[in-house]
Order: structure tokens, then C-alpha cells, then sequence
């Protein structure tokens, strides 16, 4: 198993061709949740993108800043600018890796927002083979399940004192 590194202007070309998959689909969603925080800036774009709301689910499944996962844990509920939760659901993450927090993300939804909820479906830049659940929508598919170095992955051990280091050297 080797790791794959991304670059920004790689990660941003993947969440572009996520929008694509899915408009091709012509599936119609009018919300968006996403996964907090690997589905932040994925949920953000597709947000622009296709001019639907965002909510935004807080999970944890890993320790910052490590590869060991801890136990699963959801926030106590969505974060969300409309009166209610739509009724065609987009939920989008960064990736499945043990695909745990995308398959109790759905019956978490269903639980709690099932009211609201017609269909969903779920969208992700990575899909690797050790995954239980596979996403409706995905970038790529790695079948040796490498672990992925995301462009943002620099800030996890930074602190804000280590930009006083960074900017003597501009």
C-alpha cells in the first residue's frame, strides 16, 4: 500500500468532476449535507455549484493529526440556514475509507430528519476498495486503499504560533 499525495489544484479538479458525475446523473437534489470536516470544502463548492443549501453534519472518526481511528460521533444535530431539511439529499464527504461514518450517516439522517427525506444519495473524491458502503458517486476508485495526503493535511500540526516562524521568511 503506498500513499497517494494531492495537491490543491488536483483536489479542487476531483470535487469538479464529482459536480460533473452528478450532473450527468440529472438526478435532482435540492440539499446538501456535508460530512465535517473531510466534506467541508466539497460540500461548500457543490453548494456554488448547484445553488442548493448546505448542512453540514459534524462526525469524528479520527484522532487529528493520526491514522488510528477512534469511536464513531455524530453532532447532536445538523447545522442548517433552512427551516427544514430537503427532501432529495446529496451527502458528500471527502472519502470512504472504512465507509463506517457513511453507512451510519444515512439510518443517523433517516432518524433524525426521515420526515423531510424522499432519497438519498451519496457523493465522495475517493472511494477505496476496504469501504463497506459504495458511494452512488465517486472520483476514484483505489483499489490498494493508500493513505490519501490532502493539501490541508499541513494545518493539522500547525499551530498559529508557527506562522511567526513562517512570516520571518517572507
Amino acid at each position: 500500500m503506498s500513499d497517494l499525495y494531492v495537491s490543491w489544484s488536483d483536489y479542487h479538479r476531483l470535487i469538479e468532476k464529482l459536480a460533473l458525475q452528478v450532473y450527468k446523473s440529472e438526478w435532482e437534489f435540492n440539499q446538501i449535507v456535508c460530512l465535517a470536516r473531510g466534506g467541508l470544502r466539497i460540500g461548500d463548492l457543490l453548494s456554488r455549484m448547484f445553488d442548493v443549501p448546505l448542512a453540514v453534519l459534524s462526525t469524528s472518526s479520527y484522532r487529528s493529526g493520526s491514522r488510528s481511528r477512534s469511536a464513531l460521533v455524530f453532532s447532536k444535530d445538523l447545522s442548517m440556514t433552512t427551516l427544514n431539511l430537503g427532501s432529495h439529499v446529496l451527502i458528500v464527504d471527502d472519502l470512504v475509507d472504512s465507509g463506517v461514518t457513511l453507512q451510519k450517516t444515512i439510518p443517523w439522517l433517516k432518524q433524525h430528519y426521515g420526515f423531510y427525506i424522499e432519497e438519498m444519495r451519496t457523493g465522495v473524491l475517493w472511494y477505496k476498495d476496504c469501504s463497506v458502503i459504495k458511494p452512488d458517486y465517486y472520483v476514484d476508485y483505489l483499489a490498494d486503499n493508500p493513505w490519501i495526503h490532502q493539501p490541508f493535511e499541513k494545518y493539522e500540526d500547525m499551530k498559529p504560533s508557527d506562522l511567526l516562524e513562517l512570516e520571518k521568511v517572507e
